[in-house]
């Protein structure tokens, strides 16, 4: 486990660090497992007040990070493990807060952890999606934060945000945040961790995202599927809930499948759950495809989904908590020991682009480099004056786009396609930027083509060393990604880039591929 210097409990574990350590679970095609080579079967709660069920929104942009509250974790950790709790699921952490404590508890009780990167203001927005440098940022945070602990499994790059056929185009972003994680994890991180994401489960789309997410170069893809279900409520079956037709389907997938969240709170609401469904789970109908799963939710809410009553500093156990833990001391799922598995699942072909499925299987967003967005900004003559709020960026996005379309391929993408502007991974600012200057070229610089009625102003474009030698580190990286990555086939865009540089046609052109070639931008951080 990781323990930061400024941490004053930190000291007095020290000596037990090393005994105390859980093994790290590891991945061997579709399951998971101990060091030793015993199966790993998640047996999971998910941790976190102010969670909405099945991805739904709480209203605020607000959290409160689980783990860097060590009074919370010295009352909750000792009932955790009186439901045999092996893993929990957090949704939101704070990266800049002192985690040592919790996660010492949870370890010392046999407690992993399994983490989503994003908090609510900063995620792959379904109705808005993009994967730019503030969210690069934000998940390889996360992963600084928890990576050093041996407890943690992996994370989750999404929750739902494709929820529906309306919106599959977000799931192309969130796959880019999927690869690029993958390779931060790879870059800092000598032992395994996993990159997930997390579905619910819609009829439209159920089987196409579970395929996309999977499918392609592996690098790029998910290290295990977490399914958020709730299809068996109350007394049901293992035909009856569906969950036959969820083994059947994924029996084939190339990597572990386990239940994100699961726990049916209808007809009677949370003390009403009788836990069918966790006997089914661990039952050999089961285990043979799916690694367990993650009940929702540990903290009694408006939404009633609740195992524990929190009132001020005290934890009261509802009705449903006897009762789970009760089906947890009688499962006994058949493991599979790692010696003898031999994996011979392959990933699945990607979905076909159709009405239902919009998003192409092999191109991803390229990968946030802010050097890169920096060095464009810096070049640019025509940019946002510095007291143009960003609640107004968008009245300036949709005036320049619709009037001058071709300012604006960029910065935009296409998801079914597969064509992505070399400047869509940028921060807003950066982009607008870029927009403003491609506009005033386009009016040939004439005077009051950059006032915007005060919104937009000139600066003095420069190149600075920093600059060419990114551009020069640009060259050599798309060079070296030539029939590399599947997604970085012949992606080219016509954009307008004359104006952008004045330090030469050949690195312009370099960089251009190398922002647009997906996976070679993690060269550049």
């Amino acid at each position: 486990m990781r323990f930061s210097k400024t941490s004053l409990v930190s000291a007095s574990l020290l000596l037990g660090q090393a005994a105390a350590e859980l093994p790290p679970i590891v991945m061997k095609g579709s399951k998971f497992f101990y060091e030793n080579g015993t199966q790993f079967f998640m047996k999971g709660v998910a941790y976190q007040q102010d969670s909405a069920a099945s991805g739904q929104s709480t209203g605020s942009s607000k959290y409160s990070d689980p783990l860097a509250d060590p009074a919370s974790c010295r009352r909750d950790v000792p009932l955790l493990k009186q439901l045999r709790t092996n893993t929990i699921r957090t949704y939101a952490i704070d990266p800049t807060k002192n985690h040592d404590e919790c996660m010492k508890l949870l370890d010392d009780a046999g407690i992993y952890v399994i983490s989503d990167l994003s908090e609510p203001s900063l995620s792959v927005n379904r109705d808005d999606p993009k994967w730019d440098v503030e969210l690069l940022k934000r998940y390889t945070d996360v992963v600084d934060a928890l990576s050093g602990y041996s407890n943690v499994i992996g994370f989750f790059a999404g929750n739902e945000v494709t929820n529906n056929a309306t919106n599959t185009d977000a799931s192309a972003y969130v796959k880019a945040a999927v690869r690029d994680t993958k390779n931060h994890i790879k870059a800092t991180t000598k032992r395994w961790l996993g990159v997930g994401y997390a579905a619910n489960d819609d009829a439209d789309i159920r089987e196409n995202i579970a395929k996309y997410f999977n499918c392609g170069n592996q690098s790029e893809a998910i290290d295990y599927w977490g399914y958020n279900i709730y299809s068996w409520c109350g007394e049901s079956s293992f035909t009856d809930s569906g969950y036959d037709k969820q083994v059947e389907f994924f029996k084939g997938y190339s990597v572990p499948v386990f239940f994100a969240e699961y726990g049916c709170n209808i007809p009677n609401g949370a003390e009403g759950r009788i836990w069918e469904e966790t006997t089914a789970l661990y039952s050999d109908k089961m285990t043979g495809v799916i690694s367990g799963g993650i009940v929702y939710m540990y903290h009694q809410e408006e939404n009633d989904y609740g195992l524990v009553q929190i009132k001020g500093s005290t934890a009261s156990k509802l009705k449903d908590f006897d009762t789970l833990s009760t089906a947890m001391a009688s499962v006994r799922p058949s493991p599979t020991q790692m010696d003898a598995y031999n994996p011979t699942n392959s990933p699945a072909a990607c979905p076909t682009v159709n009405s239902k499925w919009v998003v192409s299987g092999d191109r991803l967003p390229p990968t946030p480099n802010n050097d890169l967005c920096e060095c464009m900004y810096k070049s640019l003559t025509c940019v946002p004056s510095d007291n143009l709020k960003t609640t107004d960026f968008g009245k300036i996005f949709n005036y320049v786009c619709d009037q001058t379309p071709e300012a604006c391929d960029g910065i935009n993408g296409n998801v079914t396609s597969g064509v992505y502007g070399p400047f869509s991974m940028c921060g807003d600012k950066q982009k607008l930027g870029y927009i403003l200057n491609e506009y005033y070229n386009s009016q040939n610089q004439a005077s009051g083509a950059c006032e915007f009625k005060g919104q937009a102003t000139i600066q003095a474009a420069e190149a600075d060393d920093r600059c060419k030698a990114s551009l020069a580190e640009a060259s050599e990286a798309a060079s070296n990604t030539q029939g590399g990555s599947e997604t970085s086939k012949n992606i080219a865009v016509p954009i307008p880039m004359k104006h952008l540089f004045t330090i030469g046609d050949l690195a312009v052109g370099a960089y251009v591929v190398v922002a647009m070639g997906v996976g070679a931008g993690m060269v550049l951080l």
